[in-house]
């Protein structure tokens, strides 16, 4: 088939470029023609909250990437949507994670008329975790310029409904492992790379960090004083895309600044297995979620996670099998970690974690969008 992937990709960074690359060239394993397009402007500079949206590594996979698109030029969405028109492809996906893309996501997509292409959402979040005015008005017109619906989550395909009046087709195939970060490798090596004492155990919150996810509750679950019975640390490994100084006052104010590792800059792929394989246990204890790329990162590299009860990060982590589904509770989360050290759960929840990341191959999600 001749697929078109709309959304970011190299040389913009983060998981969502990830995400779009690695379905690209599942495509491309298996044997399709396609072609990637992304933004020559993703956003305007003021509405980054990061120091930078590019990477400077070299890219992952060999794909055709255009940058084409200038997410606030109305004349290059027509212009553009009818180039992508003439390519007749039998899927055009779309790869959606905010209200701000919609206009122009819209406006390319109701150019590509083709009576053989398929437009197709890959919705990612279609209300976002820290919504605005914008979230009521501009999804609508991306939704009615689809022909079909792929969501991760169930939370995320009933705020697509809120917004599609007409029923179109909705299916749900989880988030894939991202495997492209690399393999497990030994523990101590891991450590050696970060420079870590190998005579402790280590929790992981790993990724951006913003109020919604959480770190407020896991730094104030982590100031429980039974877990300063056990050698544990824990390591927060991400940019902060808001004040840091809220989570540094915590730090200081319970005196954990020998138990905290702060790497507070953007981690490149290339470091991000040192991480995950130094980590004991991965912690995402969201105030509010839909799916989480993180989880399947861990998948990737087998080991057990903690998550709240909150969207859809539950529908992938079985409580009590490859770690813990709590509520965003201070007292819960403190109390999984304390049973997971306390009762030393990590090779029971690992071995689970290597049979259960089989569900979520990348060939699965393919065969979900070719039935969109």
């Amino acid at each position: 088939m001749k697929i078109i992937i709309i959304g970011t990709a190299y040389p913009y960074r983060g998981g969502l470029a990830a995400f779009n690359e690695r379905l690209a060239n599942e495509y491309v394993i298996q044997g399709h023609d396609v072609e990637v397009y992304t933004f020559t402007l993703q956003y305007p500079s003021f509405l980054f909250p990061g120091k930078t949206q590019y990477t400077d590594e070299k890219p992952k996979h060999k794909l055709k990437i255009y940058r084409k698109i200038n997410s606030i030029n109305p004349f290059n969405w027509i212009r553009l949507g009818k180039e992508i028109d003439a390519k007749k492809a039998d899927k055009v996906i779309f790869c959606y994670w905010m209200a701000f893309f919609a206009p122009c996501f819209g406006t390319i997509a109701r150019q590509c008329k083709s009576e053989s292409t398929k437009r197709i959402a890959l919705v990612h979040n279609m209300i976002p975790h820290e919504p605005t005015i914008l979230d009521r008005l501009f999804p609508r017109y991306f939704v009615n310029a689809m022909d079909g619906f792929m969501a991760m989550t169930n939370s995320v395909v009933d705020d697509i409904n809120r917004f599609d009046k007409r029923n179109k087709p909705k299916l749900i195939s989880p988030h894939p492992v991202y495997d492209h970060y690399g393999a497990p490798m030994k523990r101590e090596d891991a450590l050696q790379k970060l420079d870590l004492d190998p005579n402790f155990r280590y929790i992981l919150f790993f990724g951006f960090i913003r109020k919604y996810k959480g770190l407020d509750l896991l730094l104030k679950a982590f100031t429980d004083v039974r877990l300063r019975q056990y050698p544990v640390k824990l390591i927060i490994a991400g940019e902060f895309y808001e004040a840091k100084q809220p989570y540094l006052e915590i730090i200081h104010k319970h005196a954990l600044e020998e138990s905290v590792i702060l790497h507070s800059e953007f981690i490149p792929d290339e470091r991000v297995q040192y991480y995950f394989n130094s980590a004991d246990i991965v912690a995402q204890t969201y105030h509010s979620a839909t799916q989480s790329g993180v989880s399947q990162i861990a998948y990737n590299f087998e080991k057990p996670m903690l998550v709240t009860n909150v969207g859809g990060l539950s529908e992938t982590i079985p409580h009590g099998k490859v770690g813990y589904v709590v509520s965003p509770n201070v007292n819960d989360i403190a109390e999984a970690l304390i049973d997971f050290f306390e009762n030393n759960r990590t090779e029971q929840f690992s071995e689970n974690v290597r049979l259960e990341k089989r569900k979520y191959e990348w060939s699965r999600m393919v065969e979900a969008l070719d039935r969109v």
